[in-house]
């Protein structure tokens, strides 16, 4: 962490005696008054943006933030930050931005905050890489903080969300859609503000901060445009305020324990694979010792019990009519799958804040009982081998089957495997690999959402399997493997493969392997050169030459 006495500046240094006269020139110019220099400072960080509309209420949200934090006796200071779109991006050069914007962020709520000596902070994110992000920013400096989520987009006519347009492409290819109904369901899958509609990355990571103790009872299942969801940011300005009496900072809510709470959320309600990527981030940022590991072990007892998009039918906006995730918690809890004396951000333990919630209504199959899970353990596969020697992850529910076997059809990017697929070159029973997608390779790590989707568009869900070193989009599903390390830039196993190598995939077992002898790896290795960096400068640059692989969390300062 960054919390080292050189760095604890606060507010009260800024703003005190006739030696800080400059700083209180310039904070009247943003209009303080007198009053305010002897009032903690709280930043709101904010990351808003028109470029998708996940972002673009959180405006309206911090202003919200604001209120309450001056509401509760503080000046509150509303700063922005950056944030890209995975919707838009994705299938595109560009995409190679999305991960690297996680870091982007994180390092600018670091610096604004700690360069303007905020005593508190309240974030506030809306899409898949600026959650994390803002989560990093704020433990790194280990100041009271509270993340809000901007929250979830309302489904588009005829039960809609972005996955329907990306399916739909491949249905296009297959010759079920002509290009009149790709546009009619393109007008009308996003309606408004929100982030995507499924238990994508978005939803995925919502859940689990509010599991982690960082967001506030509730704020993980709200929908965007709600009362509830302006109250959460107001009650969050005010909260942050009893955080900085009690001394109460993200390190001590961030534990081993609340991680491990965290995960088990996201195994129950089917999350992304991008969680994974995003808590070993987290954890280190904070100090906190997680591994690949760990997802086993928390895996191998914890059930999935949501019916959620992708795998599933449901969208987030329907659990969050039926109570979101706090009566799920408190089911887990009661069967001791939770620490239930973790602190969270309330200044109680999750045990107490779960006390007097209700369960689900009746009648309601969203949430499946214990008994009856949609698959008795994690979906979320950790599986080694000898193509993935160092960790891959697949999200498996057992709808995909549990095993699979092919001949490999090998490509060097996206782009080429997204042709194959619509061309018809990708037929039954084919792994597609894809490699030199990984951190440093793409760099950057593009989801294969439009490959995935692509796939399932054109029927071929259960007939191929696609692995990579790249990663997937939280509404990617069929049977797929990513984060494949050593990834193929740095001449892992997955760099060697070659067209018609037997690859085989077992969820049971958790092992990924090629039928090729060490002694013909080594071979294929004797001839492998390591590919020329694809930018010589500029932050895909800085990026490539300072991440960690993807078993450790694509982290920038390792």
């Amino acid at each position: 962490m960054c919390d080292t006495p050189n760095m604890r500046k606060h507010s009260s240094e800024v703003v005190d005696g006739i030696e800080a006269a400059p700083a209180r020139a310039m904070l009247r110019a943003v209009g303080f008054t007198d009053e305010d220099f002897n009032k903690p400072q709280i930043g709101i960080a904010s990351t808003w943006a028109m470029v998708t509309p996940c972002n673009m209420h959180i405006n309206k949200l911090a202003d919200e933030a604001e209120k309450g934090a001056n509401a509760a006796g503080g000046k509150a200071v509303v700063f922005n930050t950056i944030t890209i779109s995975d919707g838009i991006a994705n299938g595109t050069v560009g995409m190679k931005y999305s991960l690297v914007s996680r870091e982007i962020i994180a390092d600018s709520i670091e610096a604004v905050a700690g360069c303007e000596g905020f005593d508190g902070i309240v974030a506030i994110g809306g899409c898949d890489k600026n959650m994390p992000a803002c989560i990093m920013g704020m433990a790194r400096l280990n100041r009271p903080s509270i993340f809000v989520y901007g929250g979830t987009i309302k489904p588009g006519a005829g039960h809609t969300d972005i996955i329907s347009v990306f399916e739909a492409v491949g249905q296009h290819a297959k010759g079920e859609l002509n290009a009149i109904q790709v546009k009619q369901i393109e007008e009308v899958a996003i309606p408004g503000p929100g982030s995507c509609g499924g238990m994508y990355t978005a939803n995925t990571m919502a859940s689990a901060i509010e599991a982690l103790g960082m967001s506030l009872p509730g704020s993980s299942a709200q929908n965007a445009v709600s009362d509830e969801k302006m109250s959460d940011c107001y009650r969050a300005g005010q909260q942050v305020l009893e955080l900085l009496k009690k001394d109460i900072k993200p390190s001590d809510i961030m534990t081993k324990k609340a991680f491990e709470n965290s995960i088990r959320v996201v195994i129950a309600l089917g999350g992304s694979t991008n969680a994974v990527l995003h808590f070993l981030a987290m954890a280190h940022t904070v100090g906190v010792d997680l591994t690949l590991d760990d997802f086993v072990r928390l895996g191998e007892t914890t059930p999935v019990l949501a019916d959620l998009r992708p795998s599933g039918k449901y969208m987030m906006s329907e659990l969050v009519a039926i109570g979101g995730i706090q009566p799920l918690m408190k089911r887990m809890l009661a069967q001791g799958l939770l620490h239930g004396d973790c602190l969270t951000v309330t200044g109680k333990t999750l045990a107490e804040n779960l006390a007097d919630v209700a369960d689900y209504p009746e009648g309601q199959d969203i949430i499946r009982d214990f008994d009856k899970p949609i698959k008795a353990d994690s979906h979320l596969i950790v599986l080694k081998g000898n193509l993935a020697p160092e960790g891959s992850m697949a999200k498996i529910t057992g709808k995909e089957g549990l095993f699979f076997q092919g001949n490999a059809r090998v490509y060097a990017s996206e782009e080429d495997a997204l042709q194959g697929i619509l061309n018809g070159e990708v037929v039954a029973k084919d792994v597609i690999v894809i490699r030199y997608e990984g951190p440093k390779g793409g760099p950057g790590m593009r989801e294969m959402l439009s490959p995935t989707s692509a796939v399932m568009g054109k029927g071929l869900g259960k007939d191929v399997a696609l692995i990579t070193d790249g990663r997937f989009s939280g509404g990617s599903h069929g049977f797929v493997v990513g984060h494949i390390t050593p990834e193929a830039a740095e001449g892992g196993p997955i760099a060697l493969i070659e067209n018609g190598d037997v690859i085989t995939i077992d969820a049971v077992t958790r092992e990924i392997s090629v039928n090729v002898s060490d002694e013909d790896m080594a071979k294929r290795r004797a001839h492998w050169t390591a590919p020329a960096p694809k930018y010589t400068r500029g932050v895909l640059a800085k990026y490539a030459k300072t991440v960690s692989s993807a078993s450790e969390g694509a982290v920038t300062d390792k």
